[in-house]
């Protein structure tokens, strides 16, 4: 029997699809956590987009990973490694279970949660972070205050949050592009830091309407 456009979308919710790179196309579980909200593939093809030249070779780190959307499309289109942290225990066994069926050698799944990794000692330094926890979670500032040690001279963050959240401010870094939805705005940031005359505070800037800019 022929399917309905809504029953074929019913089949298709709780899970998401890998859009660029070795995996492309390939449709991912995602587990039934309260809050879990992958980023969209509208929002993720336009980051990668902004990433296509930096993300091959590229050490990732992927905090509050969730559904592993962003860390798992990292390692689709080419990142040396992928690092994931996830504290919620059906969220790590859906990661888990991604990982062996792709056989993602060079990502790692780490149980954790993720301002008590980010206080460890450094033990490598990541070229691109990916910071998308819970909107409602207010962790955003904490996390981008704990980073530094952990990033490389050069290295870029993306930030994700809803658009009534409060805008975090940083030191260190400038904004390279921004994008928006109605539900979230989106951030790449060049690490600056040591950088004659560009460590001073960025203040993001908000956003009404859907669309992206750059600053390069």
């Amino acid at each position: 029997m022929k399917r309905t456009s809504r029953q074929r979308r019913a089949a298709q919710a709780g899970k998401i699809r890998i859009i660029g790179g070795h995996w492309r196309g390939t449709r991912l579980d995602v587990a039934d956590v309260a809050g879990l909200r992958p980023s969209s593939d509208r929002v993720r093809e336009t980051l990668f987009n902004w990433l296509q030249a930096d993300i091959r070779g590229a050490r990732c780190l992927d905090l509050f990973a969730g559904s592993g959307a962003l860390g798992l499309e990292a390692a689709s289109r080419g990142a040396a490694q992928v690092v994931m942290i996830e504290r919620d225990t059906r969220a790590l066994a859906n990661l888990r279970a991604s990982v062996q069926r792709l056989d993602a050698s060079q990502v790692e799944v780490v149980a954790d949660d993720a301002l008590a990794w980010l206080a460890r000692p450094p033990t490598c330094a990541f070229d691109l972070v990916f910071i998308d926890p819970p909107f409602a979670s207010g962790l955003m500032q904490t996390v981008l205050d704990r980073l530094g040690p952990w990033l490389a001279p050069a290295a870029q963050v993306y930030v994700e949050f809803g658009v009534e959240s409060a805008l975090p401010e940083l030191a260190g870094f400038t904004p390279r592009r921004d994008g928006h939805t109605r539900e979230t705005r989106f951030h790449l940031l060049h690490r600056t830091m040591g950088l004659s005359g560009r460590n001073a505070p960025v203040t993001l800037e908000p956003h009404s309407g859907v669309g992206t800019t750059s600053t390069t």
